[in-house]
């Protein structure tokens, strides 16, 4: 077992202007904290691994192969491994990013 705190970390992230920090990790999980700010663009690749990404604060669209879905608060999108994605539309916009894998040490 072992607790993290997605609150505190997505409020740290924030006042920053926005970025990606890691809570969980774990042979077969990683679990993390993603704020985008605008201007700042979401400059992310495709990932090796599934992921699901759930908004935990504001809006904004979502594109995967260039179909888009618009995203609020509470909705959630799994996106398959090796997908073209990007968030675009959004003013501040926080989520809890969950990859089958760990996703940063690869």
């Amino acid at each position: 077992m072992h607790p993290f705190d997605v609150e505190a970390t997505r409020k740290q992230l924030s006042e920053q202007g926005g970025g990606y920090e890691v809570v969980h990790t774990s042979p077969g999980l990683e679990i993390g904290v993603y704020v985008l700010v605008a201007p700042e663009p979401d400059r992310q690749q495709p990932h090796e691994h599934d992921e699901v990404y759930i908004v935990l604060e504001g809006s904004g669209v979502l594109e995967v192969e260039g179909v888009q879905t618009p995203l609020e608060e509470g909705g959630a999108l799994f996106v398959p491994a090796g997908a073209d994605h990007r968030f675009t539309a959004y003013e501040h916009l926080a989520l809890l990013v969950i990859f089958n894998g760990a996703h940063s040490a690869s």
